[in-house]
């Protein structure tokens, strides 16, 4: 069981200065005094994941157990599905030996990983090849997601002609992502990296889909993140990857469209938080309930559940 979970502060750790906390992930710098001023792998940053969950955007107590060692191992495993395909930031999770050596320190040891720091781009690299969510909204409406036309008589959980790249401008800790389209992607960061940002996250995401598809589960959609390295210009991915806390896991064998599909992720918060059983009002002011035991635990099942599958190990 990981240690730390939401009430906890960022944990203190030597030869690293934390600087910042988001919804479920710690980034920290490395303390240059305590590596004589230069870090032994270079410009790097710790990236940790806690037990942090987040819904309906807030964050909630307690944590999962066990989650972010679930994220940083599923994201390590797709990292390694994908390296034909596009570079990632990963430079060490090894554990670390002895003092000032710069690797993963124990007390993370499994959920953290030492990354290159990223020139990120300012844009959530969405595909989806299902509708549902907030693509499912804007189709009511216009029968188009982020200004993609799609065709008539689709459904919650119908499968797309083909997938499509529905980007999304990054929010604050909070804040909703704002869906925009590819043209408002290329005016912000140009033509040419659009370009690539949107070949690649198409790549990634018929790659991942087929994968995920030979064993058993739908890969409804998926977020990237990607980054310029400064040393080499090269684009790569950053953040993380194809984790139940950034895409939507379907069971091939309960996929029914026209209805919400069961997935492998937090759903059983989301359902107990506007059940009556919560007695809390998401579209009020007041804070959200702690969650119950047998929600904590169902919840961690399904991360669980979503790794073994995928990887067909254990955690």
């Amino acid at each position: 069981m990981s240690a730390q979970t939401q009430g906890d502060a960022p944990l203190q750790l030597s030869g690293w200065r934390h600087v910042y906390s988001g919804k479920v992930r710690d980034l920290y710098e490395p303390d240059l005094a305590h590596y004589g001023g230069v870090h032994p792998l270079g410009d790097v940053v710790l990236v940790v994941a806690s037990d942090r969950v987040s819904a309906y955007d807030a964050v909630l107590s307690p944590g999962i157990p066990d989650k972010g060692t679930v994220l940083t191992q599923l994201s390590l495993w797709w990292f390694e599905q994908l390296t034909d395909i596009v570079g990632n930031h990963v430079v060490s999770t090894e554990a670390s030996a002895m003092p000032g050596d710069g690797l993963v320190p124990d007390a993370v040891a499994g959920r953290a990983m030492v990354c290159r720091r990223l020139e990120m781009f300012p844009v959530e690299c969405v595909v989806r090849g299902y509708l549902t969510g907030s693509g499912l909204v804007e189709y009511r409406q216009s029968r188009s997601v982020c200004e993609v036309p799609l065709p008539e008589g689709l459904v919650d959980g119908s499968r797309l002609p083909e997938p499509i790249f529905t980007p999304a401008t990054k929010a604050e800790v909070g804040e909703h992502d704002e869906n925009v389209s590819f043209e408002v992607v290329a005016s912000t960061i140009g033509l040419e990296d659009a370009t690539r940002l949107r070949d690649l996250t198409l790549a990634v995401y018929a790659r991942a889909e087929s994968i995920a598809r030979e064993r058993g589960i739908i890969l409804a959609d998926t977020k990237l993140e990607f980054g310029v390295d400064p040393a080499t210009g090269e684009i790569i991915l950053g953040d993380e990857v194809l984790t139940p806390d950034s895409s939507r896991f379907w069971a091939a064998d309960r996929w029914v469209p026209g209805q919400a599909q069961p997935s492998f992720d937090k759903q059983p918060i989301r359902d107990w938080l506007v059940s009556a059983e919560s007695g809390w009002d998401k579209d009020s002011d007041t804070p959200p309930p702690a969650l119950s035991d047998e929600v904590v635990e169902a919840t961690r099942e399904r991360y669980l559940d979503a790794y073994r599958r995928l990887t067909g190990a254990e955690l």
